[in-house]
């Protein structure tokens, strides 16, 4: 039993530098400021995809264009200054 229990520690070692190195090859991420709310749910009309928005902001992956694309070109939303 010691012997098993011996190779799951070894393997989950072996696997966290994996899983770390998921995290860095992130993509990236662009934040809006919500005018009008502190928190709801986004719904991109063209994709039916969801974000929150918590603390009056709303963060999409950069890649997600229609989603960019919608927070630009609404009066509800402003990119995030940092």
């Amino acid at each position: 039993m010691a012997k098993i229990d011996t190779t799951l520690t070894e393997v989950q070692a072996s696997s966290e530098p994996a899983i770390a190195s998921l995290t860095f090859s992130s993509p990236e991420f662009l934040k809006f400021r919500d005018k009008l709310y502190t928190s709801r749910l986004l719904i991109v009309p063209a994709t039916g995809r969801s974000y929150p928005v918590d603390k009056a902001t709303v963060v999409v992956p950069a890649s997600d264009i229609e989603a960019v694309k919608f927070l630009k070109a609404s009066d509800e939303y402003e990119p995030f200054k940092e």
